[in-house]
């Protein structure tokens, strides 16, 4: 089979793309014809042994996969071959077939695309944790969207909408604004790159806080960090919750006599960790997540999609923050970049 490995510390250009045995499930693991692996921002840190999971090389990034199980292990039930899966696994997904455990797997119903469903897991996934069970999200708040047009921040547009609050999008251009408007933005702010001085963190602030309204955002949805997350929490409601989801940005330094002075909260989300110690939580939030899809309410965005060979150019332009929606590759070759 084919797979993409990074061989040597390095940016996306160190991939390669090689042939390799097909592995073979053990007791408890399923092997998966994979159909699609989408790609996401931690995709851009393991190849540089900057992520939390340093796996040994080699090693083939991709931390969420789509496709149907083409063979089970020893003494494994309840999976058939055939049926059609989504899973996360850290790495090894940039592969036309992986080995899971079976733990890991969550069914795709029938008359949702695989392809589609690739882009579910974890962004959908992070953002319904965020969002209910460390936001405790509820009709009629106003959420702020910092990152508002990448894969897990039209996600957090739209289960906001579904959960049926306003919502406010941060985004960096209007292309991107328009992709957040198209998912169900009532409001939108485009800001500009950092760095940011004082007075231009202030034009932000008071940027958030016009849009928002007078009452503030109840949650604010920070993916982004760096520059951009204070002036987001000047613009937080009494007791609003604001929700630390990563830091493409940088990490930023909060001064806390505003969460003094707002009587808010900053919660980490933490949502790989949520998902080992909290197994059944997390899969009913994933169940839910396909209800919301059925009735219409989501609708992951794939942007753009590669073949096996130009996986490291998806990686590539999601690192230098250039995707709206998700960068999906698909193992056929049928989806092209456009």
């Amino acid at each position: 089979m084919r797979t993409v490995l990074s061989k040597e510390l390095g940016g996306p250009e160190t991939l390669v793309l090689e042939n390799v045995a097909d592995p073979a499930p053990g007791a408890g693991e399923v092997l998966v014809d994979v159909a699609a692996c989408a790609i996401n921002f931690p995709d851009t840190l393991i190849i540089r042994d900057l992520y939390q999971m340093k796996p040994p090389r080699p090693f083939a990034p991709g931390g969420e996969i789509s496709g149907t199980i083409a063979a089970l292990g020893e003494g494994l039930s309840g999976w058939a071959v055939g049926d059609r899966v989504i899973a996360g696994l850290g790495a090894g997904g940039l592969a036309e077939r992986v080995v899971i455990n079976a733990a890991r797997l969550f069914r795709v119903p029938e008359g949702i695309d695989l392809v589609a469903a690739s882009a579910l897991l974890m962004t959908y996934g992070t953002t319904i944790h965020a969002l209910k069970d460390r936001g405790n999200i509820k009709a009629g708040e106003t959420v702020l969207v910092l990152g508002a047009a990448g894969g897990v921040g039209l996600s957090a547009v739209e289960l906001a909408k579904a959960y049926g609050c306003r919502v406010v999008a941060g985004v960096s251009s209007e292309q991107k604004a328009s992709a957040a408007r198209k998912a169900g933005a009532d409001e939108v702010v485009i800001y500009g790159r950092p760095p940011f001085d004082k007075e231009q963190s202030k034009a932000l602030a008071q940027q958030f806080k016009d849009a928002v309204g007078p009452g503030g955002a109840d949650i604010v949805y920070d993916i982004v960090g760096g520059d951009y997350s204070e002036p987001a929490l000047r613009a937080i409601a009494w007791e609003g919750r604001f929700l630390v989801i990563g830091f493409p940005a940088g990490i930023a330094k909060m001064p806390l006599n505003l969460t003094l002075l707002k009587s808010c909260d900053i919660r980490g989300v933490f949502w790989g960790a949520f998902t080992a110690r909290d197994p059944q939580r997390n899969a009913a939030n994933i169940a839910e997540l396909f209800d919301l899809w059925q009735a219409g309410k989501i609708a992951p965005l794939i942007s753009e999609t590669y073949p096996l060979e130009r996986a490291h150019e998806a990686i590539a332009k999601l690192e230098q923050r250039g995707a709206i929606g998700k960068l999906v590759v698909v193992m056929d070759g049928a989806g092209q970049a456009s």
